[in-house]
Parts: structure tokens; sequence; C-alpha cells
């Protein structure tokens, strides 16, 4: 009689441990490109739609460490063209800080941390953490000069679109720009805030995340982030309608003074994302999977 023999338990597959001079260039890269990192969180501080960038960070770890698993069992290697890349941001990264623009320092820190995947671990690598690293981008602040117009002819259309809103309710209100005028002479200011700018801005990256996470194909990803301009769009439009409406009842003062009125911005966004998620589930439903 023979013994059988059971087979040797399987290991599980690891991811690789960083090096030594994995961890010295993680090391230099976070030192160095720290005044970059400084001078974004300065922005994200200062201006409103661009205080998401303190989140983006966390949430492309948490991306990161979702998804370890495949990294297991991926091939590491040398590859050149990674360093070159490293090089290249490298050298953005300090033409941006002779010049004092932010959002290159920005860019390039995101191409630095890529282009060090690329040249110690690898294209498999590069390709695996290419969702995490290309997220990290919405931390970058966008330039002001791109923004400005954006922001005016969204002003404009709430404006316009709000006027047209009430009038079609017999409300007696005027325009001029972004101005409205109430009947009792007082005047509101549609400002930056009521744009939709920063919802535009800041569910754009919440959408991406859903579409990676929750859709696999193309077509319904980018139906779901596009659905952040509507969605947005409508969230300020009924907030500028509702603040004239309390304005008429409570004084223009009372209207955009008070506590209601400081919380807009905030259950602005809180619906925009459950909004968003209606929209993935009503994409799901009529839209199914093959």
């Amino acid at each position: 009689m023979t013994t059988a023999t059971k087979p040797a338990p399987r290991r599980a597959r690891r991811v690789p441990p960083l090096d030594a001079t994995e961890k010295l260039l993680a090391a230099s890269l976070l030192l160095g490109f720290a005044p970059a990192v400084m001078a974004m969180a300065r922005v994200w501080e200062q201006v409103d739609y661009q205080s998401h960038g303190y989140l983006v960070p966390v949430v492309a770890g948490w991306a990161m460490a979702r998804d370890v698993r495949r990294l297991r069992g991926l091939p590491v290697g040398v590859e050149p063209r990674g360093l070159a890349l490293l090089a290249g941001a490298i050298a953005a990264y300090a033409l941006g800080l002779g010049v004092g623009i932010v959002e290159l320092q920005g860019v390039a820190f995101v191409a630095a941390l890529a282009g060090a995947v690329w040249w110690r671990r690898g294209t498999a690598w590069l390709r695996a953490l290419a969702f995490p690293l290309g997220f990290l981008l919405f931390m970058v602040p966008i330039p002001e000069p791109w923004i400005t117009p954006v922001v005016l002819q969204l002003r404009l259309f709430v404006t316009e679109v709000a006027v047209a809103v009430l009038h079609a309710f017999d409300f007696a209100v005027a325009r001029e720009g972004n101005v409205l005028l109430l009947p009792g002479g007082e005047s509101l200011f549609v400002a930056d805030a009521c744009s939709g700018i920063t919802s535009i801005v800041t569910l754009t990256p919440l959408a991406v995340l859903l579409a990676y996470f929750t859709e696999k194909r193309l077509s319904r990803r980018l139906a779901l982030v596009a659905a952040v301009l509507p969605i947005a769009l409508v969230g300020n439009l009924l907030r500028v309608i509702l603040t004239v409406l309390a304005a008429r009842e409570i004084g223009v003062a009372a209207a955009t003074e008070s506590l209601l009125h400081d919380s807009a911005g905030l259950t602005t966004y809180v619906l925009g994302c459950l909004a968003l998620l209606g929209v993935g589930a009503l994409l799901r439903r009529v839209w199914p999977e093959r």
C-alpha cells in the first residue's frame, strides 16, 4: 500500500515590498514635492470650489488599497521610459517653482509619482495603478484664467433661467446681468457660489469614482460623469429661486445672511450626491449590462 501525500499548501501571493532604492526614492519625492503640496493646500483653503483637494489623496489611497489584489503576482521590472518621465516631471516642477505656477507643480507631482512607479515596477504596475494615480489630478487646482469665463457664463445662465421660471409663475422680478431686481426695490446678487461651479468641480471626482467602481461599460461611465452638469445647474437654479422667494417673504438681508442661506451650499452638494446615486441606479435599470 502507498500512503497518499497531501499537496503542499499554496502560498498566498503577496505584493512585493519596497526595496531600499524605492524607499529612498519615495522619501525623496515626498520631501522634494512638499512645497508643491503646501502651495496646493493654500489654494484648497482659500477657494471654495477647490476645497475637495484635501480629500483627493485620501480617496486615491483608498482606491489603491481596495484594488491591492490586482498587484499580487504582477511582474516587477525596471522600465527606462519611466525614468525619462520622472526626469521630465522634475524639470517641469523646477519650472513651476521658478515661475510660481501652482498648477504646473501639481501636475508635475502626479507625473513624478507615475514615472517612479513605471521606472521601478514596470508597465504592468503602472496600468494597475492608473486609476488612483490619475485620480490625484483632481487635487490640482484649476487655473483661474480657465475657470473665470466659465463662472461668468454659468452665473448669467442660472440668473436668466431663474427669472424665466419666476416669470412663468407670475412673480415680478427683473434682471440686470447677474443681479435680480425685486418688486420692493431690493436686489439680489447671484454670486459665484450660486453659479454651479462649486457643484460641478466637486461632484465630478465623485462621479468618476462611482463610474469606475460601479460601472463596467464605458458608455455608462461617461453618462454618469456627464450627469454632473445638469445636476449641478438644476440644484443651483433651485437655490437661486428659493432665495428669491425667501427674500420676498422675509427680506433680502434675512434671506442672504441667515444660517439657512449659509448652509445652502452644503445642502446643494448633498442633494447632488444623492442625485448622482439615483442616476447610477436609473442607468442600471434602463440600460442593463448585456
